[in-house]
């Protein structure tokens, strides 16, 4: 899907670079190839481009926003963790997330196999429902892996907002506090918001070169090098 996004005006455009925003849609792998799962680079074989990379990544059983580049050093600085950027999740779970456990997400969490807390985060409770309410929106996967709870088990759904990419962080994050995440959207990372219209499989290219979302000496420093 080559329909161009267009970024707000004012923003400087590296020419010689490509930048695409993909809906990623269930069950294919950030990879260039695998033996198993479909890619997420096989929705971009029609661009002939091998220089494509994702920039950074998502688990296979989540959806939504990824930013597809050919500017490596643009990728570098999206995803060092040093530039801590902000990267919006709407979550469904099993489970229950009263103040207590939210408290202990919202301040930093210890992970199973981790010496060290989760970053500081924020997180807010959008809905709650049981699961027989939400069974027929999950994927067919999800279904056959949860099939066996209780059609009235309480689901919790969210939005979260994390400044790191451990390894399926945030699921990592829900079963410290005895939640099973059931579905997993990114919706935005920084400014970059996903389009609503793309559907899961569907890229745009985006027009302009965000420099808005580096912090502004990195973003002057990057600008000198594209001329």
């Amino acid at each position: 899907m080559q329909e161009k996004y267009h970024f707000p005006q004012g923003l400087h455009t590296c020419p010689s670079y490509h930048y695409y925003m993909f809906h990623k849609p269930y069950g294919c792998v950030t990879a260039h190839r695998d033996d198993r799962f479909p890619t997420v680079m096989e929705y971009f074989t029609e661009l002939h481009n091998d220089r494509l990379s994702p920039v950074g990544r998502l688990d296979r059983e989540t959806e939504g926003l990824l930013i597809i580049t050919d500017d490596g050093k643009w990728n570098q600085r999206m995803t060092h963790p040093a530039y801590q950027k902000q990267k919006t999740y709407e979550f469904t779970a099993l489970g229950e997330l009263g103040n207590e456990k939210l408290r202990a997400l919202q301040n930093g969490i210890l992970l199973n196999g981790s010496d060290v807390p989760t970053r500081p985060c924020q997180i807010t409770v959008t809905g709650t429902s049981v699961l027989s309410e939400i069974m027929p929106i999950l994927h067919p996967e999800v279904k056959r892996a949860i099939g066996n709870n209780r059609p009235c088990h309480p689901v919790i759904m969210g939005k979260i907002v994390i400044t790191e990419g451990r390894k399926r962080q945030i699921r990592r994050m829900m079963k410290a506090v005895h939640c099973c995440v059931v579905a997993l959207k990114r919706i935005s990372i920084d400014g970059i918001i996903l389009d609503e219209h793309l559907k899961p499989g569907e890229w745009r290219e985006m027009s302009a070169f965000p420099t808005l979302f580096l912090p502004k000496n990195h973003a002057a420093e990057y600008n000198q090098s594209c001329h």
